[in-house]
């Protein structure tokens, strides 16, 4: 699912007016139809081979990267700012095209990797290496002088972080289980859901943070205005394209040189002023990518809250977990109605903002309303997984990750901790967890 808004309408390079920009947004961001088609994309942090503890150079990371672009594959292949390895899938059609092309791209990817000592490792946020830019980019000089000014977790989530982002199509225009609004809202309440089935780092700089989810931590202290999503109330086409709009803008873009990074624009405030150059169509395309929301419409909707899994297949569960609870019509219903009690926990605050994520990404399913609704929710995937084609052993997968984690109320990010200090959770007196 790698195609981009810019993909979705021309591109005139003249300046546009205010109400332009809104319906624009309006425009591209939700495509309404029949839910056909779905896509991943999966995160990874690159690590020695044998000593993942040590860090790897810049060099050595340039030559395995040459390397992997001389290989075919059918996924988008993309490099983030701090090395992590990305693969984007094509929109596949059922379930097991999305989990069979990226699954044979990872296989030709681990493959290439492993001839310079090199592994694809599936963790939420790098547990023993501090944040440092492998892309040296004016976008990436500008992101980095942007965030910096919110505190570190800017550039943590630039250079440390890595996740499964499960791509849906928006849905239908009419109400239902299937509808775009319906599905707006469900990703939303259903996310704080999977945040805390799916943590997966609970380290940084080699010492518990405290957080089940630092990866959603860092995010959260992004701040509201770039990585947080608008108030679910209303029509989500409207409530977006306000969003995007009075968003800040994170760079002016130039043609040469550093580019420029304003400090308190929103893209509403440059449309109107046309100071320092009016912005065009180019520019609100760049924009939309400079917002990081939990679920983004891009035509489809992305959901970005999954922390990266272990495991070389460990990206399958949650992918088939999401997909089933979205596609499947009565996995669906059964969602929404599991998730609508917690939604009175979020406080009419927009997620991740809020005490329903808050308590998702520290504590996991510790919490027991969370676990509570994620053993409902699993048990209506696995009902619903044989109906949309999954394989015997994609149910399987699911179900021991349910049985393993979801009914012990753990996820992944517990593992980590045993590994460090056993199943005693408590570091000088202290429950670590909290």
């Amino acid at each position: 699912m790698s195609d981009s808004v810019s993909d979705c309408t021309e591109r005139p390079r003249t300046a546009f007016t205010e109400a332009e920009v809104e319906a624009l947004v309006r425009g591209i961001c939700f495509k309404t139809g029949p839910p056909r088609t779905l896509g991943v994309e999966v995160e990874w942090l690159v690590h020695e081979l044998r000593s993942p503890q040590l860090p790897v150079t810049p060099e050595r990371l340039e030559a395995a990267y040459a390397a992997l672009r001389t290989v075919p594959l059918r996924s988008a292949l993309t490099v983030e700012p701090g090395g992590q390895l990305e693969l984007s899938s094509p929109p596949a059609t059922s379930l097991m095209e999305c989990i069979g092309t990226v699954s044979a791209d990872l296989d030709t990817a681990r493959a290439v990797l492993r001839e310079h000592d090199l592994d694809l490792v599936g963790i939420g946020n790098d547990p023993w290496h501090s944040p440092r830019r492998f892309l040296r980019q004016p976008r990436y000089d500008a992101m980095e002088t942007c965030l910096d000014r919110a505190g570190p977790a800017g550039r943590a989530m630039m250079c440390t972080s890595a996740s499964v982002q499960v791509c849906l199509d928006a849905g239908y225009e009419e109400p239902g289980p299937l509808g775009h609004g319906r599905r707006w809202w469900l990703a939303h309440q259903l996310g704080a859901v999977l945040v805390a089935a799916f943590a997966n780092s609970p380290l940084a700089g080699r010492e518990p943070t405290g957080w089940l989810s630092t990866r959603q931590l860092l995010w959260m202290e992004i701040g509201p205005d770039r990585a947080g999503a608008p108030p679910l109330n209303g029509d989500p086409r409207a409530a977006w394209a306000r969003h995007v709009v009075d968003a800040p803008v994170m760079c002016v873009r130039q043609d040469g040189g550093a580019w420029d990074v304003p400090e308190g624009l929103s893209f509403r405030e440059w449309t109107r002023s046309g100071a320092p150059r009016p912005p065009t169509q180019e520019d609100l395309d760049y924009h939309l990518t400079t917002l990081f929301p939990p679920v983004r419409p891009r035509g489809h909707l992305e959901l970005r809250m999954i922390d990266a899994q272990p495991g070389e297949d460990g990206w399958i569960v949650p992918l088939a977990v999401t997909t089933a609870l979205f596609d499947d019509p009565e996995a669906a219903e059964t969602a929404y109605r599991a998730v609508k009690p917690l939604a009175e926990r979020a406080l009419s605050q927009p997620a991740p903002h809020n005490p329903l994520w808050l308590d998702a990404a520290r504590s996991g399913l510790a919490d027991p309303e969370l676990r509570e609704v994620a053993d409902v929710c699993f048990a209506a995937a696995l009902e619903a997984l044989p109906r949309l084609g999954a394989t015997t052993a994609v149910t399987d997968a699911v179900a021991a990750y349910r049985d393993r984690y979801v009914a012990r109320g753990r996820c992944p990010a517990d593992d980590l901790l045993d590994e460090l200090y056993g199943t005693d959770r408590t570091l000088h007196g202290k429950d670590i967890r909290t």
